[in-house]
Protein backbone atom coordinates (compact mmCIF):
# COMPACT_ATOMS: atom_id res chain seq x y z
CA UNK A 1 0.00 0.00 0.00
CA UNK A 2 1.51 3.15 -0.76
CA UNK A 3 0.65 6.70 1.03
CA UNK A 4 -1.71 7.60 -1.69
CA UNK A 5 -3.52 4.43 -0.74
CA UNK A 6 -3.45 5.09 3.14
CA UNK A 7 -6.81 6.08 4.00
CA UNK A 8 -7.18 8.87 6.80
CA UNK A 9 -10.65 8.62 8.65
CA UNK A 10 -12.37 11.55 10.82
CA UNK A 11 -12.56 10.46 14.32
CA UNK A 12 -16.20 10.81 15.51
CA UNK A 13 -17.01 13.21 18.04
CA UNK A 14 -16.37 11.83 21.70
CA UNK A 15 -15.16 8.42 20.65
CA UNK A 16 -11.05 7.46 20.93
CA UNK A 17 -8.94 6.20 18.44
CA UNK A 18 -7.73 2.84 18.91
CA UNK A 19 -4.55 2.16 20.62
CA UNK A 20 -1.81 2.43 18.35
CA UNK A 21 -3.09 4.42 15.92
CA UNK A 22 -0.96 7.09 14.12
CA UNK A 23 -3.16 10.24 14.65
CA UNK A 24 -3.42 13.57 13.00
CA UNK A 25 -5.00 17.06 13.33
CA UNK A 26 -4.53 19.86 11.49
CA UNK A 27 -2.47 23.25 11.79
CA UNK A 28 -2.35 26.19 9.44
CA UNK A 29 -0.17 25.27 6.25
CA UNK A 30 0.51 21.63 8.10
CA UNK A 31 -0.59 18.45 9.45
CA UNK A 32 0.74 17.67 12.93
CA UNK A 33 1.18 14.05 13.58
CA UNK A 34 1.12 11.54 17.21
CA UNK A 35 0.46 8.04 18.35
CA UNK A 36 -2.36 7.28 20.44
CA UNK A 37 -1.06 5.23 23.43
CA UNK A 38 -4.57 5.20 24.91
CA UNK A 39 -6.56 6.19 28.19
CA UNK A 40 -6.75 9.72 26.31
CA UNK A 41 -2.56 10.26 25.72
CA UNK A 42 -0.70 10.76 22.60
CA UNK A 43 2.97 10.19 22.00
CA UNK A 44 4.34 13.40 19.74
CA UNK A 45 6.72 15.08 18.91
CA UNK A 46 6.71 18.60 19.97
CA UNK A 47 8.35 20.16 17.19
CA UNK A 48 7.04 23.27 16.74
CA UNK A 49 3.59 23.13 18.20
CA UNK A 50 4.83 26.11 20.81
CA UNK A 51 5.64 28.33 18.28
CA UNK A 52 9.30 28.84 17.40
CA UNK A 53 10.63 26.81 20.20
CA UNK A 54 10.87 23.08 19.62
CA UNK A 55 9.69 20.59 21.61
CA UNK A 56 10.72 16.58 22.74
CA UNK A 57 8.98 13.55 22.60
CA UNK A 58 6.32 13.69 24.45
CA UNK A 59 3.47 12.51 26.12
CA UNK A 60 0.31 14.68 26.24
CA UNK A 61 -3.57 14.65 26.64
CA UNK A 62 -5.63 14.07 23.15
CA UNK A 63 -7.17 17.38 23.84
CA UNK A 64 -3.85 19.55 24.05
CA UNK A 65 -2.40 17.36 21.02
CA UNK A 66 -5.60 18.18 18.66
CA UNK A 67 -5.45 22.29 20.31
CA UNK A 68 -9.64 22.33 19.23
CA UNK A 69 -8.63 21.01 15.51
CA UNK A 70 -10.65 17.98 14.27
CA UNK A 71 -8.27 14.79 14.32
CA UNK A 72 -8.16 11.77 11.96
CA UNK A 73 -7.12 8.39 12.34
CA UNK A 74 -4.50 7.54 9.58
CA UNK A 75 -5.61 3.87 8.11
CA UNK A 76 -2.81 1.77 6.63
CA UNK A 77 -2.17 -1.86 5.95
CA UNK A 78 1.38 -1.66 5.49
CA UNK A 79 2.07 -1.06 9.04
CA UNK A 80 4.73 -3.64 10.20
CA UNK A 81 4.33 -3.73 14.10
CA UNK A 82 1.25 -4.15 16.03
CA UNK A 83 -0.83 -2.17 18.11
CA UNK A 84 1.75 -2.72 21.55
CA UNK A 85 4.57 -2.33 19.80
CA UNK A 86 3.43 0.46 17.48
CA UNK A 87 3.61 2.16 21.54
CA UNK A 88 5.97 0.82 23.00
CA UNK A 89 8.43 2.43 19.90
CA UNK A 90 6.50 5.64 20.39
CA UNK A 91 7.15 5.85 24.65
CA UNK A 92 10.89 4.34 23.85
CA UNK A 93 11.89 7.80 22.50
CA UNK A 94 10.48 10.19 25.17
CA UNK A 95 12.35 12.83 26.04
CA UNK A 96 14.43 12.88 22.60
CA UNK A 97 15.12 16.42 21.21
CA UNK A 98 16.53 16.09 18.37
CA UNK A 99 13.50 17.80 16.08
CA UNK A 100 14.37 19.21 12.69
CA UNK A 101 11.07 20.26 9.91
CA UNK A 102 12.75 19.09 7.56
CA UNK A 103 14.39 15.66 8.45
CA UNK A 104 13.13 14.41 11.58
CA UNK A 105 9.60 15.85 12.73
CA UNK A 106 6.52 14.59 13.83
CA UNK A 107 5.44 12.50 10.96
CA UNK A 108 8.61 10.70 10.41
CA UNK A 109 8.33 9.75 13.79
CA UNK A 110 4.95 8.24 13.34
CA UNK A 111 6.21 6.42 10.59
CA UNK A 112 8.99 4.92 12.37
CA UNK A 113 6.52 3.94 15.34
CA UNK A 114 4.18 2.52 12.60
CA UNK A 115 5.96 1.08 10.16
CA UNK A 116 9.67 1.43 10.87
CA UNK A 117 10.18 4.02 7.88
CA UNK A 118 11.70 7.13 8.97
CA UNK A 119 9.66 9.37 6.03
CA UNK A 120 7.36 12.44 6.16
CA UNK A 121 5.43 12.33 2.93
CA UNK A 122 4.66 15.90 3.79
CA UNK A 123 8.09 16.93 3.41
CA UNK A 124 8.48 14.99 0.19
CA UNK A 125 5.80 17.14 -1.19
CA UNK A 126 7.09 20.03 -0.29
CA UNK A 127 10.74 18.61 -1.76
CA UNK A 128 9.39 17.74 -4.91
CA UNK A 129 6.90 20.84 -5.43
CA UNK A 130 10.62 22.87 -7.33
CA UNK A 131 11.85 20.08 -9.18
CA UNK A 132 8.15 19.19 -10.59
CA UNK A 133 8.04 23.09 -11.17
CA UNK A 134 11.38 22.79 -13.65
CA UNK A 135 10.58 19.78 -14.91
CA UNK A 136 7.51 21.65 -16.23
CA UNK A 137 9.23 24.37 -17.79
CA UNK A 138 11.38 22.37 -19.26
CA UNK A 139 8.93 20.05 -20.93
CA UNK A 140 7.44 23.56 -21.82
CA UNK A 141 10.11 24.85 -23.63
CA UNK A 142 11.08 21.53 -25.42
CA UNK A 143 7.63 21.31 -26.58
CA UNK A 144 7.84 24.73 -27.97
CA UNK A 145 11.05 23.94 -29.72
CA UNK A 146 9.96 21.29 -31.12
CA UNK A 147 6.68 23.11 -32.61
CA UNK A 148 9.54 25.82 -34.17
CA UNK A 149 11.45 23.35 -35.21
CA UNK A 150 8.46 21.76 -37.22
CA UNK A 151 7.23 24.60 -38.53
CA UNK A 152 10.28 25.35 -40.34
CA UNK A 153 9.79 24.98 -44.13
CA UNK A 154 12.21 22.16 -45.32
CA UNK A 155 13.91 24.56 -47.99
CA UNK A 156 14.83 26.62 -45.31
CA UNK A 157 17.04 24.03 -43.61
CA UNK A 158 19.05 23.07 -46.90
CA UNK A 159 19.67 26.35 -47.93
CA UNK A 160 20.73 27.42 -44.49
CA UNK A 161 23.24 24.26 -44.36
CA UNK A 162 24.35 25.25 -47.64
CA UNK A 163 25.43 28.48 -46.64
CA UNK A 164 27.12 27.35 -43.73
CA UNK A 165 29.31 25.06 -45.72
Amino acid sequence: MSHTDTIIRPLAAGLEPTVGSHIVTPRRGYTHHGIYVGRGKVVQYGGLVRGLRRGPVEEVDLTQFAQGRPIWVRVDDSRWFDRDEVCRRARSRIGEDRYHLLTNNCEHFCEWCVRGEHRSYQVDEFVSRPWRLLQRSIDVVAHALNRRRSARPASYSIVNQSASN
